[in-house]
């Protein structure tokens, strides 16, 4: 079976029988293109070892609208992709090599960056409450820290997605899996004084004030982006004179650590913050590697002399 063939197949399999999310089908596409650039349309029964070093090399040294070559995660993205693609053609009966011959690059963990306390109360400090979309961007930020919500969920919800007096909600994060939410008492406040001002009936829970086009043709006003929240979220961050770069991603780290810092364990830390794989959130075990040592110092049994 030719590889241009067996690719469409594998991408309307993730459609379909996977569930897989637009985006994640669009990128899937995105890296499997790329081995279509390299090798042209061959045969999936020609994707061997060697053709694979040759293709790493060739990504290695491709540069992208930031840089002279793509990262070494961005890369592997592209290896993981073609895994994916291998194991279907396996599931499918398609000649093709085994999927666990394909190695990842090795990557340096990334520092995880989080806000102290101090960091956090200066940022919720400067939106103005006085104005609505002070009281959007409070609300923002709050339930950003409060949930470990990403940013692209929480431009999803709605306004009847959130029980404000239970302060939990469920959400379909990655891989289209729900997980439960559970909020503090400051950010149900927050999110509750700004629905109070509120006078429109448009559904989503974040929306625009400003903008060439801020309403559709209905006069529903349109959802918040991902780039909007980011951008706000980095403007506030500025404003109240924290050097370290600020994301959405950043508080979303800051409320991991702050539970693994008051005793939280790992497993239920994974579960809130919708990790499908523990190794993905023991990033956040060196951050609190110092807090580990205050606690054998109190702890651990001391010979008396």
């Amino acid at each position: 079976m030719q590889f241009s063939k067996a690719k469409t197949d594998f991408l309307e399999y993730l459609e379909i029988e996977q569930n897989r999310s637009q985006k994640t089908i669009a990128n899937y596409d995105h890296y499997l293109t790329r081995l279509l650039d390299f090798a042209g349309d061959i045969k999936v029964t020609d994707i061997d070892p060697e053709l694979i070093r040759k293709w790493r090399l060739w990504l290695n040294r491709l540069g992208s609208n930031v840089s002279d070559e793509l990262g070494k995660s961005t890369q592997n993205y592209h290896l993981i992709a073609l895994r994916s693609f291998l194991k279907y053609c396996a599931k499918r009966d398609i000649p093709a090599l085994s999927a666990d011959k394909i190695e990842l690059a090795r990557t340096v963990r990334k520092q995880v960056t989080f806000l102290s306390e101090e960091e956090l109360d200066r940022l919720f400090a400067e939106p103005d409450t006085s104005k609505i979309t002070g009281l959007r961007d409070r609300a923002i930020l709050e339930l950003l820290f409060s949930s470990g919500l990403r940013v692209s969920e929480l431009i999803g919800l709605n306004r009847d997605h959130i029980n404000l007096k239970r302060r939990e909600f469920m959400v379909r994060g990655k891989g289209q899996k729900d997980r439960p939410i559970f909020i503090s008492l400051e950010a149900a406040e927050w999110i509750d004084k700004y629905l109070q001002q509120r006078k429109d009936n448009t559904k989503p829970l974040f929306i625009r004030y400003s903008g060439k086009k801020t309403v559709d043709l209905s006069g529903n006003f349109h959802r918040l982006t991902a780039r909007s929240v980011q951008r706000l979220v980095a403007r506030y961050a500025l404003m109240a004179g924290i050097t370290k770069h600020v994301s959405p991603h950043t508080l979303r780290h800051s409320f991991a650590t702050d539970l693994l810092m008051n005793g939280a364990d790992l497993r239920s830390v994974q579960a809130m913050l919708g990790h499908s794989n523990i190794a993905t959130t023991q990033i956040y075990t060196h951050v609190t590697d110092p807090h580990l040592k205050s606690i054998h110092e109190r702890f651990h049994h001391k010979i008396k002399a």
